[in-house]
């Protein structure tokens, strides 16, 4: 098999590299560094071929009551092919072994239709989500 997933976070480097690649929001490279020690659970997706790290996932929170799914990417030439499908398999198994029940789990989705088979619903019009960056 051409991919395969380990449970490990990326470097920094390959972190930005891979949200760039998939046009996603930059992140100031000070932050990723700490941000990426402080995840509860990371996942990514390596080619064999190339060894080069084509995608990632992570869970951040208190690792009790919230948690949050969050930089959930494989690289634009490598999609298509069920890579995010086993990066959030990956997700849902650890939080369905490590999360007690009745934790709140998150997500900021960009893909309308993809969360929703692993039980992610809409939060409006209970809630909405909102966000504040730190200048």
């Amino acid at each position: 098999m051409r991919y395969e997933l380990r449970e490990e976070l990326p470097t920094p480097r390959r972190f930005l590299a891979l949200r760039d690649a998939a046009d996603m929001a930059e992140r100031p490279r000070e932050g990723v560094e700490r941000g990426l020690r402080n995840s509860l659970y990371g996942v990514t997706v390596v080619d064999t071929e190339t060894g080069e790290v084509v995608g990632m996932a992570r869970v951040v929170g208190d690792g009790g009551s919230v948690y949050h799914v969050c930089d959930t990417v494989v690289h634009p030439d490598h999609q298509r092919q069920g890579l995010g499908s086993r990066l959030m398999d990956a997700v849902v198994d650890y939080l369905d072994e490590h999360a007690p029940g009745g934790a709140y789990v998150n997500l900021l989705a960009d893909v309308d239709g993809f969360y929703e088979q692993w039980g992610f619903e809409e939060t409006r019009p209970a809630s909405k989500g909102m966000f504040y960056r730190v200048e």
